[in-house]
Formats: C-alpha cells, structure tokens, sequence
C-alpha cells in the first residue's frame, strides 16, 4: 500500500515538531498489537503506534489506520496537538464535549430534584391563576 502522506505534510510536521521542542530523542516509540474491531488484522500485526514523550508526560496510542506508517505519522501529529494544548492552558473541544457529556448524564442530588419540582409546582400555580373566571361560579 503507498503512503498517502505527502512529503510535504511530512515536512510540516517536523517543522512543527521543532517549533514545539519535541525531539526524537524524547520519544518513546513502541509498535503493539492493536485492540478493538478490525478482526485478523488487528490481531496479527503490530501496527498500532504506542508515543511516550518523556519530558511532558503525554501519551498517545493511535491504531487509525492498518498501516503502521500512517499511524506513526498521525500519533506524532496527536502529540504535537496535546502538547500545545498543554502550552496554551486550553481544553480541546474533544475534552470539553466529553465533559460536557458527563454532566449531562450524571444524576441530579436529592435537593437539585426537589427545587425543581418546587419551581414546576410554583410556575403551574401561576399559570393556573391566570385562566378566565367562569360566569356561574
């Protein structure tokens, strides 16, 4: 299978790299055995890519593609993404929608439910008094 990264975006990368200080002295690059869907492939071969970058602490295991050169390429891209999140002191969108997810999910506490049913029974009451008095009564 040809690579389908250009020389180019190659070039990108390494610019990238340097800019941010990462070195491949710093890495800790290990091929493993994939996990998940992907059946026989995944099993057999060592195509995943496990980076460790020593100085930051951050890890990065990619298994995108079954190409093991593909996955080198886009797991240092990952690293250069993480490390300069950490630099900006920003959250990623993937993070914050992850977080965003969880609290949403999670269960409300015993005085969260009742104010809110409080607040339900109030806005009720008011919109009960707001109907029309009838002629008779």
């Amino acid at each position: 299978m040809a690579s389908i990264i250009t020389q180019a975006k190659r070039d990108e990368l390494t610019r990238r790299m340097e800019k941010l200080g990462i070195r491949d002295e710093d890495l800790v690059e290990r091929f493993v055995k994939g996990s998940g869907k992907g059946g026989q492939k995944v099993n057999k071969t060592s195509s995943c890519v496990y980076l460790f970058h020593e100085p930051t602490g951050v890890e990065i295991k990619c298994q995108q593609e079954r190409s093991q050169a593909l996955n080198r390429f886009f797991a240092r891209r990952e690293l250069c993404d993480r490390i300069e999140e950490k630099i900006r002191g920003e959250k990623s969108a993937r993070q914050q929608e992850r977080e965003k997810v969880r609290r949403q999910k999670r269960r409300r506490s015993r005085k969260q439910k009742a104010r809110m049913l409080d607040d339900k029974r109030k806005h009720s009451e008011k919109k009960s008094r707001r109907r029309s008095v009838s002629p008779d009564g």
